[in-house]
């Protein structure tokens, strides 16, 4: 039984051509170019090219890692159940309540009710996009605040493929700090450092990109004119919410600090667009713009691209010749599943005796809602590093305190006060699931191809020999996490995949651990907008599944241009200019 047992392993190599990181990170790199080629040059459809990039990394690792077929294959099958659980589960519930919404008209009612805060296009970006968008980063994370503010903007009149961008760039500055600062907490368990210490350090990064973000936004929606006229907006929040970020991650409260930031940032742009108005209005006119009407019919079909909703052209012409105000009812309802949303988050995962507590190990059980929560050795895999370690290849079966579960029971609720019926709440559910699809296809191709890469070595032997940089490895440092997110689409997996390698890095250039650790969490968050999965998510949302490459090309600058601001910042910090930003 034990001979079976070493011959069923499979130990990573990260040198296997010629014992070069050089040459080896050539042929790891493969995966990556043909995906990000097929999207963003051949302009393939998303889960055509993620399939295709994940038969590359399977020959990859089998013909150059020397990496056992069935070992390859099942190391793709765990990414892709993790593809779908939990990622794929938050953001199937999260559009099922969106589309239960739709259904009843509420959502048509919360658009006028955002538009009477402003008119204004672009400040309507900034409001739901990054305040609301961060609040919905803060508590459930992974692609729920891109499909659910992109999908707002639409309601709003923001044409399909700016809506798309405009969601996806704004999910950077609080991705760090997500679904209660899970990615931080897991950086923490895999480098072994304080908590509170890594959280204080991306809380000294992170907020000054925040300073930018909305500023980019109002760029992305009317160009330069957009900045003109509306900087004292997109400055105030966004210093507003790096204050905030800041000031709850180094003193109050880690998990709760995008909440904080999100509700403070909203605050302060309501109440200053009280006594102040752009000089002149923006409300984008697509009648003369033929892109804009060909994008508009695209994403009339449905918010999700699932096929022509009459219904749904009914609701729109009668609310478009609408003139009376809605009554605080109705405005009550329109808010109420998003109200709902936040307090059945906070509740589950603040309340410790509904919260309960997790099982750390394949066999242990947990208490209150991780009592539903089981944790399983992949099975069949086993794979050691090259120093002999065991890698984790465990997948978490969180039935009841999943984010998505938790969707899900929000979505019932919003049954109630929705007074939606049985039988239309499931017909929605089931054409949720049509117009996903393509979605779910996607999001599970990329997680398999990133598994593959990770339990191969591939990806280790990228961040090696990007490692191997010396003192100016503080300067790369953020690529490395901007990687990991742009295969994986989880800072979370990106941090737990390189965070360790990231303090060994450190060690050996004698530069601070906990900046090094918490520049992979600050880079990846840039990875996010132009990750596969987090594409074909904003693609599906807006009702363009097929056009994921021209999102990718939108917003492949801002996420280079803020990605080399961070590797600036981070390398900065190593000096005497900035060392005393360093915790």
């Amino acid at each position: 039984m034990a001979t079976e047992s070493v011959l069923a392993e499979y130990t990573q190599v990260y040198d296997p051509l010629g014992h070069s990181l050089a040459l080896s990170s050539l042929v790891a790199a493969l995966p990556l170019v043909v995906l990000f080629v097929l999207l963003g040059v051949v302009r393939m459809r998303a889960w055509l090219a993620s399939v295709i990039g994940l038969l590359v990394s399977l020959v990859v690792a089998i013909a150059f890692y020397s990496m056992p077929a069935v070992d390859a294959l099942n190391s793709g099958l765990l990414g892709a159940a993790f593809g779908f659980f939990p990622i794929m589960w938050i953001v199937i519930n999260a559009i099922w309540v969106y589309n239960l919404t739709v259904e009843t008209g509420h959502f048509d009612v919360l658009r006028r009710s955002f538009a009477s805060i402003s008119d204004d296009q672009r400040i309507q970006a900034i409001i739901i996009a990054f305040c609301f968008g961060a609040l919905m980063e803060a508590l459930a994370g992974f692609g729920t605040p891109v499909a659910i503010s992109s999908v707002m903007l639409i309601a709003l009149g923001f044409r399909p493929l700016k809506a798309a961008t405009v969601a996806l760039v704004a999910n950077t500055a609080p991705v760090a700090f997500g679904a209660l600062a899970v990615p931080i907490t897991t950086l923490a368990t895999v480098t072994k450092l304080p908590v509170d210490d890594l959280g204080a350090m991306v809380g000294r990064q992170t907020p000054i990109l925040a300073v930018f973000v909305p500023l980019a936004l109002v760029f992305i929606v009317d160009g330069s004119r957009g900045l003109r006229h509306v900087w004292p907006a997109a400055l105030l929040c966004g210093v507003t919410f790096g204050v905030f970020q800041y000031v709850a991650s180094n003193f109050w409260s880690i998990p709760l600090t995008d909440i904080i930031a999100a509700l403070a940032s909203a605050l302060a742009v309501l109440a200053f667009t009280r006594v102040w108005h752009p000089r002149e209005g923006y409300v984008e006119s697509s009648a003369s713009d033929p892109a804009a009407v060909h994008e508009a019919h695209a994403g009339a079909r449905s918010p999700l691209g699932g096929g022509n909703d009459p219904a749904a052209a009914t609701r729109t012409q009668a609310t478009g010749d609408r003139t009376a105000p809605d009554g605080r009812g109705e405005v009550l309802k329109a808010y109420a599943p998003y109200l709902i949303i936040i307090v059945v988050f906070v509740i589950a995962t603040r309340v410790p005796v509904i919260t309960g507590v997790a099982p750390t190990k394949p066999g242990a059980s947990g208490t209150g809602l991780e009592a539903a929560t089981w944790i399983y050795n992949w099975p069949g895999l086993h794979i050691l590093s090259d120093t002999g370690k065991t890698v984790a290849t465990t997948f978490k079966l969180n039935v009841l305190s999943a984010a998505g579960t938790l969707l899900l029971v929000s979505g019932l609720l919003t049954m109630l006060a929705l007074k939606v019926g049985v039988g239309q709440a499931v017909r929605t559910y089931g054409r949720t699931l049509d117009q996903l699809k393509f979605a779910i296809v996607t999001v599970m191709a990329v997680l398999a191809l990133g598994f593959v890469m990770n339990e191969s070595g591939q990806t280790q032997t990228l961040g090696l020999w990007l490692a191997g940089a010396g003192g100016l490895f503080a300067l790369l440092s953020p690529i490395l996490g901007w990687l990991g997110v742009a295969v994986t689409g989880s800072d979370t997996s990106s941090n737990s995949l390189f965070g360790a390698l990231q303090v060994s890095a450190a060690a050996s250039v004698h530069l601070s651990p906990t900046l090094l650790a918490a520049a992979n969490s600050s880079g990846g968050v840039l990875g996010k907008m132009v990750s596969p999965q987090n594409l074909a998510i904003a693609a599906s949302a807006v009702g363009l599944d097929g056009r994921e490459g021209e999102i990718f090309r939108r917003v492949l600058i801002w996420s280079v241009a803020f990605l080399a601001f961070m590797c600036v910042l981070v390398y900065l910090q190593t000096t005497p200019l900035l060392s005393w930003m360093v915790i």
